[in-house]
């Protein structure tokens, strides 16, 4: 493994450990030149492709996804092994579909419905970006639409 600091690869697992759900190892390491790290091993079932709105095929990448939901939950009190399990049960979902293309709207639906429950806030943020909402009025006309908030 090379080491992100130093770019080096004289690292060494210190510690090894799988996650709570079983799906993951987080290996802690060492380098060379004293920097430690982390890294995850998961299982993947199948290479999976993302067949964007417009017909293009690209490879599903875990960390796009979990980059675009930590940029929804920024700020939010949610907590990273909440999120890091929310991303892994997202992956494990699209996995279980049983297809190796999957169309980029149903991976969106997915983290929409998941993050409705998981917080509102985050979930209108994501909604915003996703369903490219241009003006203020799409806001309004969005959250009226849901009663997310009015549970609440």
């Amino acid at each position: 493994m090379i080491c992100p600091i130093c770019k080096r690869g004289e690292t060494s697992v210190v510690d090894s450990r799988p996650t709570e759900d079983g799906t993951t190892i987080r290996r802690r390491r060492l380098c060379g030149c004293g920097e430690r790290f982390t890294t995850f091993e998961r299982v993947q079932i199948r290479e999976l492709m993302v067949v964007k709105k417009n017909g293009r095929k690209s490879p599903f990448d875990r960390d796009k996804l979990a980059k675009s939901i930590y940029i929804a939950l920024k700020k939010r009190p949610i907590d990273t092994d909440t999120v890091e399990k929310f991303i892994t049960k997202i992956s494990r979902s699209l996995e279980e579909l049983g297809q190796n293309e999957i169309a980029s709207n149903t991976i969106g639906t997915m983290v929409m419905d998941g993050l409705k429950d998981l917080d509102p806030v985050a979930y209108v943020r994501f909604a915003s970006v996703y369903r490219n909402f241009r003006e203020e009025k799409d806001f309004i006309q969005f959250v009226d639409k849901i009663d997310v908030f009015k549970k609440r």
